[in-house]
């Protein structure tokens, strides 16, 4: 737990309504059920890690939908508050896509729970839907009724070097085979390459230097029949399990690299396809006036538009490095936040990509369930 980037698990400095914060952990609630084997679903407590439940899914002969690098650390609850996504987006979909049911604690003291799991359900409004992603600001999540996947068969993993976002995108269209299944598209640039190299001391993976490492895995029985991949591909395909993990912790490894790189200032973005290489040149070219920036790197999962932009340097209060990435952001249609939420630190940028009327309702939302502004103050709105 405690794995977002935005501070929405950080207390308000002030008292509210009713005295001082306080901090709820939902960590002990760890229920995890029998996977219904009918349904293909599972109910489970908001305590419960990513890894635990995805090792509970799989040995039962399922896959959860979301995955993260930071699986046994994130928690589902945390997952269902920002509506995470993850690195299987592209086959199952964020967050909310997986619910099928909820349990919640609202500020009045009221439980709701409706974990049935029924496909078809439209009995009045989707409560779940509308806590999932609320950032616990309407409500306690407690337990949540998932769907679940059936695993894909046998995969190819490639790490494939590219000049840039355009080029990736052109070789996801087009390196994947008819009638196989993209299981994932990740990008890391040569920054955070270099960075994963020096935590692990792993080698370069590739034979030529690249800006850019684009990681392609596909659904093709594993004989890498479903990558068509140009004989002058710069590439390194996996054959076995130990490179299928190595391969992988160039990009699952990104936090940490950052990380001990210096003070980090990460931000989670969602940009349009088209405008995903403008980003990440002009995001550097952001900083060029300043001197306690050491390093800029750009990473992200690269089939849904999801960004993850890190600047190294700056004080950890400097609010001006945020400003101006979220900025840049918004002037291109993109999103503030892809999946760690809103928090505290992105309240005051969320009239940059919602307009006033969708704050206004989203705040008369807020004043129905919460009227006095019990549950996480200054997460979402400022005030």
């Amino acid at each position: 737990g405690n794995s977002g980037l935005v501070g929405g698990s950080v207390p308000a400095f002030e008292h509210g309504p009713a005295g001082p914060p306080i901090v709820l952990s939902t960590r002990r609630l760890t229920r995890l059920d029998e996977v219904d084997q009918l349904a293909g679903q599972v109910t489970v407590g908001a305590g419960v890690t990513l890894g635990d439940l995805r090792r509970h899914a799989t040995a039962a002969g399922w896959e959860s939908g979301v995955d993260l690098a930071g699986r046994d650390t994130a928690t589902v609850g945390g997952t269902l508050a920002t509506n995470a996504g993850g690195i299987r987006v592209c086959c199952y979909g964020m967050t909310r896509a997986q619910v099928t049911g909820i349990e919640a604690v609202l500020p009045d003291g009221s439980v709701v729970s409706h974990l049935g799991g029924l496909d078809k359900d439209n009995t009045g409004y989707d409560l779940a839907s509308l806590l999932v992603g609320s950032e616990g600001t309407l409500g306690v999540i407690t337990a949540v009724r998932l769907r679940l996947h059936r695993p894909p068969g046998r995969s190819t993993l490639a790490l494939i070097g590219v000049s840039g976002f355009d080029e990736a995108l052109v070789l996801v269209r087009d390196a994947v085979a008819p009638d196989v299944r993209l299981l994932a598209a990740e990008m890391v640039d040569d920054v955070g390459m270099r960075a994963i190299m020096a935590l692990d001391d792993l080698p370069w993976p590739v034979e030529q230097q690249w800006p850019y490492l684009l990681l392609l895995e596909v659904e093709d029985g594993g004989d890498a029949d479903g990558l068509l991949l140009a004989d002058d591909a710069d590439a390194a395909i996996a054959s076995d399990a130990s490179t299928v993990a190595r391969l992988w912790r160039y990009r699952e490894g990104q936090g940490e690299a950052f990380n001990a790189l210096g003070i980090n200032h990460r931000l989670d973005v969602s940009v349009p396809f088209e405008y995903l290489a403008t980003v990440a040149d002009q995001v550097r070219l952001l900083f060029d006036d300043r001197d306690d920036v050491t390093h800029i790197g750009v990473f992200g999962h690269l089939a849904d538009g999801n960004l993850h932009i890190e600047v190294i340097g700056p004080a950890e209060n400097d609010s001006s490095v945020d400003e101006r990435v979220l900025n840049l952001i918004a002037s291109v249609g993109g999103s503030i936040s892809a999946e760690h939420g809103v928090g505290r630190q992105k309240a005051p940028y969320l009239g940059l990509c919602r307009s006033e009327a969708e704050i206004a309702v989203m705040r008369s939302i807020k004043a129905a369930l919460d009227p006095q502004g019990l549950f996480a103050p200054g997460v979402i709105f400022t005030a």
